[in-house]
């Protein structure tokens, strides 16, 4: 039998055996591990934060999407600071109703929106079933149901189609979907601008989590939308997560909308 051959079936057997036991070598040291197929490979695990309070995070091929408390105190609390800045806009309006997410990750604004009111009406659009079985499992989006009840309507299909091809208009419309570096997707263009000004209420808010720079080239994403949006509606600014430190990264809040707000930069 030819060596290199023979070489090349033991590195494929190692290769298949290690990823096998992939996840029972990742559950010794706490982490769980779920293969979504082609959607990549999404890690469950918990650490402290900055002042020891357990926090378990949603890791989705190297990129940090979701967080939430674990105690029975804080389960439906946010951990992240731009999640902090929408509510903070949200509050700000005083009349929003209904409410819609795109991107549900680990679910953890929609999970505070309809366990922090009794009112608001919050539709997520979730492309992947199988994010929807994690922040169930490990992110208490079943708890959050139960209490919600018709207040929480989950879908499972592309926020871009689903939104193009809806009749609704919202108070609130979240953009939280992203992968990796390129965070909003179709909806940073001037066709998406003009779709989410035609699905916003009178008085409706544009949110949208767009991770970039505040300065730099790589603060690119940040402009265009910037630019796309302001051509559709009146007030365009940004609630930055790191103003302090304008050349790294930051998942800055692009806040969107025809209506004053007290929040407006």
């Amino acid at each position: 039998m030819n060596l290199a051959f023979l070489a090349l079936t033991v590195l494929g057997i190692l290769i298949s055996v290690t990823y096998l036991a992939l996840p029972w070598l990742l559950s010794l040291r706490g982490v769980q591990m779920y293969r979504r197929g082609p959607l990549g490979t999404a890690l469950v695990f918990e650490s402290p934060d900055e002042d020891g309070t357990t926090v378990r995070l949603l890791n989705v091929d190297g990129t940090f999407q979701s967080a939430s408390y674990v105690s029975d105190e804080l389960w439906s609390e946010l951990v992240c600071v731009y999640h902090r800045e929408m509510v903070r806009v949200i509050n700000a309006m005083g009349d929003a109703h209904e409410v819609l997410v795109i991107g549900g990750g680990g679910y953890s604004l929609p999970k505070y929106l309809v366990t922090h009111t009794k009112y608001m009406r919050v539709t997520v659009v979730e492309i992947d079933p199988g994010m929807t079985k994690i922040a169930r499992e490990q992110f208490f989006l079943d708890r959050a149901e139960q209490q919600a009840g018709e207040r929480l309507a989950l879908v499972h299909a592309d926020g871009w189609e689903w939104l193009r091809n809806s009749g609704r208009r919202f108070d609130v419309i979240v953009n939280d979907a992203f992968m990796g570096n390129k965070p909003l997707g179709r909806l940073s263009t001037e066709e998406g601008a003009e779709l989410v000004a035609e699905h916003l209420s009178d008085k409706g808010v544009y949110l949208a989590n767009v991770r970039c720079p505040l300065e730099g080239q790589r603060s690119r994403p940040l402009q265009d939308v910037t630019i796309a949006f302001g051509r559709h509606l009146a007030r365009v600014w940004t609630l930055p997560e790191r103003p302090e430190t304008p050349r790294e990264p930051g998942n800055n809040v692009l806040v969107a909308s025809n209506r004053p707000l007290s929040l407006e930069a």
